[in-house]
């Protein structure tokens, strides 16, 4: 079945089978190998990623369901060789240990960001709480996301969600 997205920008086509998640699409058939598959069952988060300007668990939708949607993966954060400042402050405060949860953090914190420029901590541990790290104990994932904040506040725009 054909399938067309805006994928980072650019619009994107493939052919599917209708059974396929958008996760395999992103990582099979457009190379975007940034999202990554953790669970398979949208419990862990490491394949979230933005549609149509809200998070989501790629692993959980189907890509004919995201036929003509907006897509924003990890690889659309950096810019010009520069890090995102979302990405730069989870390796500025060690938001990160093994790396895997990270893509999927990091496109959780845009999405809140996005929506809520000064979140407290409370609030960013509650949009993170359907993302899974094994490595840090969250706290640095927490002042990464309250550091992207400030930084963000103090004049880089927010990202598109």
């Amino acid at each position: 079945m054909p399938v067309s997205l805006t994928v980072n920008g650019q619009r994107r086509d493939a052919d599917v089978d209708p059974n396929t998640p958008l996760l395999w699409v992103l990582r099979e058939d457009l190379g975007l190998t940034g999202t990554k598959y953790g669970c398979g069952l949208a419990q862990c988060g490491a394949c979230t990623v933005h549609v149509d300007g809200k998070a989501v668990k790629s692993c959980s939708m189907l890509a004919v369901q995201a036929d003509g949607a907006d897509v924003r993966t990890i690889e659309s954060l950096r810019s010009d060789g520069e890090l995102h400042p979302i990405q730069a402050a989870f390796w500025e405060k060690h938001g990160l240990q093994c790396g895997f949860c990270t893509p999927g953090m990091i496109m959780v914190a845009a999405d809140l960001l996005a929506r809520n420029d000064d979140p407290t901590d409370a609030e960013i541990r509650h949009a993170i709480e359907g993302n899974f790290c094994r490595c840090t104990g969250y706290q640095n994932i927490v002042a990464a996301i309250r550091e992207a904040a400030s930084v963000m506040r103090a004049g880089s725009a927010a990202p598109v969600a």
